[in-house]
């Protein structure tokens, strides 16, 4: 039964957390056969926009606004003649347009954030990645928590994207404080986000966006492991 007026979802000044009860569709321009479920964009002051695309059979994306990161959650998405499947992911730079579908049903996590150059480096190039074939590394030592790098960690990219993985129990070491600001996607488990000074229960499905400088802390609950696909600005 749902408890009428309420949700976890929540927006405030320098976070937001938008949870399933709370997803809004709408096609974005240029879509066919697809919808968006758009979790952030610059509307909140976002320098990124990032959203749920949702294919039916033959759906298909439209133009980027800007340069544009896709990770496969379910199904399989064509891409210049080759298809991803789930956990793996591509980076098309900005104005570089290809056609994007889905074979059958499918969805993907789409960011898309104009490029900032760097004088003296020259453009990054598109590429196509599988999350499985990326070493996982522990934060910190941690071995109970394990980051796999998706992007090149080289100038020329101005946005990096992680998933990390943390065993039942495992937390940050942390409360971070930075310049960065944060896009992510809880792909499985749950567990406890600090956000500023609010505590809130997230788990697979939610959408957290972090403003810079928003103070920021997780910690995982239950018996399975925690994991989230994680955006942030970077080398600028």
């Amino acid at each position: 039964m749902q408890r009428l007026g309420f949700t976890r979802s929540s927006y405030l000044r320098d976070h937001l957390l938008l949870t399933a009860d709370t997803f809004v569709r709408a096609p974005r321009p240029g879509m066919q056969g697809a919808t968006a479920i758009v979790h952030v964009s610059p509307a909140v002051g976002a320098g990124f926009t990032e959203y749920t695309a949702e294919f039916e059979a033959g759906g298909s994306l439209g133009p980027a606004a800007g340069q544009r990161f896709l990770y496969v959650l379910e199904g399989e998405i064509r891409l210049e003649g080759k298809l991803l499947g789930p956990g793996e992911y591509a980076y098309l730079t900005e104005g570089y347009d290809l056609p994007i579908a889905a074979q059958d049903r499918a969805r993907a996590v789409v960011i898309e954030k104009p490029y900032r150059a760097l004088d003296g480096v020259k453009l990054p190039s598109m590429f196509v990645g599988d999350e499985r074939r990326v070493e996982e590394k522990p934060l910190m030592d941690d071995r109970d928590l394990q980051v796999r790098v998706l992007m090149p960690d080289h100038p020329s990219f101005d946005f990096a994207v992680n998933t990390m993985t943390y065993q039942p129990g495992a937390a940050l070491p942390m409360v971070e404080i930075h310049v960065m600001e944060h896009g992510l996607m809880m792909l499985a488990g749950g567990g406890i986000y600090r956000l500023g000074d609010n505590w809130y229960p997230v788990t697979a499905g939610d959408f957290i966006w972090m403003a810079p400088f928003c103070p920021q802390w997780f910690g995982a609950l239950g018996k399975t492991p925690a994991k989230y696909l994680i955006y942030k600005d970077w080398n600028r």
